[in-house]
């Protein structure tokens, strides 16, 4: 944050100062409750953030020739936060496979049962791993794409670091019990409302930067990664509407209940897979794999029509989480219509991303880093398929509430977003650190089969795991009981959960080759001032270009 002007310093030391005075209040409030707890958390990063900008605050002010390069360093910050995070959420994720195969792996202590951890993997991975990855690749894409800088150097490290503090204090609350107890674990009122404050400074940053363009045409990554922004901004506010207890209490009421509060959360729930976790990746496909394949994108007018059949399709498709209860029929038939059209803009983005690497197949059998691209785009479309199934009334009476569906979501978790983003990683940390290619070639390999072998696996059982269990708890004997008693059906997925446990530590471990490998990428990275008594320094700024 070196490159920091006095009045965004300025601005910096009040934001520190206004977030520990918020601190200070939980702790007065919240006493023993967990609200205090969180609160000492703001309060010792506030000190410690102020102390940062006060000991730099005389520092020489950045040059006006820094205004000739793209500000990466943002990015650099958000790629390295999720890796850590994709690390520690895996970890996670692979301990609660192995508690469902041994129950008894665990500690004798309330944070680490299996009902707090599960909620930690998964904020973990999707918003840790995911968000993070989203933010730093969308301000690099975006700068790329517009030809122009970020417009300011302090929001976008305001977004990064306040995004990743709301990440602790829901992983943090998790554990101690702090949660909304509705279909997601979501964290309590504070952390919501500091979410939407970041993420009010994201997408303003976003609009800023788009407004400032050197380039005339808005790329369609960009379309992607708005959309994600704005509508993730929309499902947040609306499905975490609650009233607290009390200022000094981490407890809230959500203002929904019954068949609406479910109506909400899966409204909520599979727009988020529509666009945190389909949209803001495919803004990272459509840049990252062209980019890395030496292409241009397939077709640039069927993006954009995939694009806009997503964004309308996507947000009516919730309900089909909910056949067979409360809710209208109507709502439920509606959902499982929108679902079987929104084949047709999957199945497109995916057809145009495999299409893109026509000419280019040499390079997918030599590059790992691309294959992990396009092994993503298969899942994508395997994944939105099998989606579009499964919504379907009578096939989701034998899917839903068994691990089918735990197998599904895997396999977009897995192969589609995790693999996409790790391409993407892979091609854009030379890019950042100015290297000229991963400090191991053969890593990437090893991290790529790893990656796709764990997810086969994992994959695989869970759909075995899935059908069995279906099909147990639907079968009936001549007196027209049930054959099975559930303890029965539990015994039979035993040996798929050890499987999924299995392929969840090879996941892990791919993830943790890829860690090592970005490490020793970053450490052999040429240091600017080090270079500034060779002969290797450039003789002036390069002036900003369209890519790297």
């Amino acid at each position: 944050m070196a490159q920091l002007t006095r009045t965004e310093r300025q601005i910096a030391l009040a934001l520190f100062v206004g977030l520990a005075v918020a601190g200070l209040l939980m702790v007065a409030g919240g006493r023993a409750d967990p609200l205090g707890l969180h609160g000492a958390l703001i309060l010792g990063v506030a000190v410690f953030g102020s102390f940062g900008i006060i000991s730099k605050y005389y520092e020489p002010l950045p040059g006006a020739d820094r205004l000739r390069e793209y500000y990466d360093d943002p990015s650099k910050f958000g790629v390295v936060a999720a890796m850590v995070w994709v690390a520690f959420g895996l970890f996670m994720g692979d301990w609660v496979a192995w508690l469902l195969v041994n129950p008894d792996l665990t500690f004798d202590a309330a944070w680490s049962s299996f009902g707090r951890i599960r909620p930690v993997h998964t904020t973990s991975v999707i918003f840790g791993f995911g968000g993070n990855a989203l933010i730093a690749t969308s301000f690099y894409v975006m700068q790329r794409t517009s030809r122009a800088r970020l417009p300011d150097q302090l929001s976008p490290w305001f977004v990064l670091l306040g995004y990743n503090l709301f990440c602790i204090l829901a992983v943090t609350g998790y554990m101690l019990g702090i949660t909304q107890s509705r279909e997601y674990a979501e964290p309590e009122w504070y952390a919501d409302i500091w979410l939407v404050v970041v993420w009010i400074v994201y997408f303003v940053t976003y609009l800023r930067t788009l407004a400032r363009r050197k380039e005339p045409h808005i790329y369609v990554s960009n379309w992607y990664y708005l959309a994600f922004i704005l509508v993730v901004a929309m499902l947040h506010i609306v499905n975490n509407l609650a009233v607290p207890v009390s200022l000094g209490h981490a407890k809230s009421y959500s203002l929904f209940s019954g068949v609406q509060d479910a109506m909400t959360e899966w409204w909520y729930g599979h727009n988020a897979v529509a666009f945190f976790l389909t949209s803001g990746f495919l803004g990272m496909m459509y840049y990252f794999m062209p980019k890395r394949a030496g292409r241009p994108i397939f077709s640039y007018r069927l993006s954009i029509i995939s694009f806009w059949g997503i964004t309308f399709f996507y947000i009516w498709v919730g309900s089909h989480h909910l056949h067979y209860t409360a809710l209208p029929q109507w709502v439920q038939t509606l959902g499982m219509t929108f679902s079987v059209l929104l084949l047709v803009p999957s199945w497109a983005s995916a057809g145009n991303a495999l299409l893109t690497l026509n000419g280019a197949w040499h390079k997918v059998r030599d590059d790992a880093t691309l294959r992990f691209m396009m092994i993503a785009a298969v899942f994508y479309g395997l994944t939105t398929f099998e989606g579009s199934f499964m919504a379907i009334r009578p096939v989701n009476s034998l899917s839903h509430y068994t691990d089918w569906t735990i197998g599904h979501v895997h396999a977009g978790a897995l192969g589609w977003v995790a693999m996409i983003t790790f391409g993407s990683i892979y091609a854009s940390v030379p890019w950042l650190w100015k290297r000229d290619a991963m400090y191991s070639a053969r890593l990437v390999e090893v991290h790529f089969w790893l990656a796709l072998a764990g997810t086969i696996v994992y994959v695989f059982a869970m759909w075995n795991s899935g059908i069995v269990q279906g099909l147990m708890w639907r079968t009936y004997n001549e007196s027209g009981t049930l054959t099975y008693s559930f303890v029965d059906s539990l015994i039979a997925m035993h040996p798929y959960y050890i499987a999924r446990a299995v392929g969840g530590l090879l996941f892990l471990i791919g993830a943790l080759v890829g860690c090592y490998n970005m490490y020793m990428t970053i450490r052999a990275a040429p240091q600017r001032k080090r270079l500034a008594s060779t002969s290797d320094m450039p003789a002036a700024v390069p002036a900003i270009a369209p890519a790297e």
